[in-house]
């Protein structure tokens, strides 16, 4: 049986506007924005140890892992440096929402976009039993 293999892109609607929130993205999470107004994340070029998985999850309705973001999607995206990334976000004055935790497969926190969009920021590692510090 043929089958999915791995996420091949995110794509979303913007509420108010496109340009302006993918230089949002840009400016803040280091999106190296294409000549088509998007991004390409190149897993070559990630060097978490954890072999480049991504974790897909349908979230029960009932959930409130995306609040306080109305929207009915939340995007986990990779960084490489979750505690220097926190500190940039917040020296442009970018509310973080929750975090940093560590949990068995990695450091999280969490942002919202300038739309509202809950973002989760996650530092991968490779599968522990216990939470690194």
């Amino acid at each position: 049986m043929a089958k999915v293999t791995g996420i091949g892109g995110v794509f979303f609607k913007s509420k108010h506007n496109d340009r302006k929130l993918a230089k949002w993205y840009s400016e803040h999470l280091g999106f190296k924005l294409e000549d088509f107004g998007g991004a390409i994340l190149n897993w070559a070029e990630d060097t978490a140890n954890d072999n480049g998985l991504t974790v897909w999850h349908v979230a029960a309705k009932e959930s409130e892992w995306f609040s306080p973001s109305q929207s009915p999607f939340m995007i986990n995206y990779r960084v490489d440096d979750l505690d220097e990334l926190l500190a940039q976000l917040q020296s442009k004055g970018i509310e973080i929402e929750a975090g940093p935790e560590s949990h068995e497969n990695g450091k999280f926190a969490w942002i919202m976009d300038p739309e509202g969009n809950k973002i989760e920021l996650w530092q991968p590692q490779a599968w522990q039993d216990k939470p690194s510090e």
